[in-house]
């Protein structure tokens, strides 16, 4: 779909690593290929983070990479917790 943009949301060590907290994308097919945008934008140190993230698409848990991305989405960006 030309022209459709898509958000996301980075939390915790995805936020330090991008550098922002939020950005708008072009839209990609998947998952998959949104991650080798985000690197391709936010270098290795980004690369290490989605490797081990959990995604979210508008709220809900993301577990296919392959699927498509509808148009118009939020993905939040959730790496691992660490806690005590």
């Amino acid at each position: 779909m030309a022209g459709s943009q898509l958000t996301v949301r980075y939390f915790a060590a995805a936020r330090a690593a991008a550098g922002t907290g939020e950005e708008t994308v072009e839209a990609t097919g998947s998952v998959d290929e949104l991650v080798d945008v985000l690197v391709a934008v936010h270098g290795e140190r980004l690369a290490h983070v989605l490797k081990v993230a959990s995604f979210l698409v508008d709220g809900t848990a993301w577990h296919d990479h392959q699927a498509p991305l509808p148009a118009g989405v939020t993905v939040d960006v959730l790496p691992p917790f660490a806690g005590g």
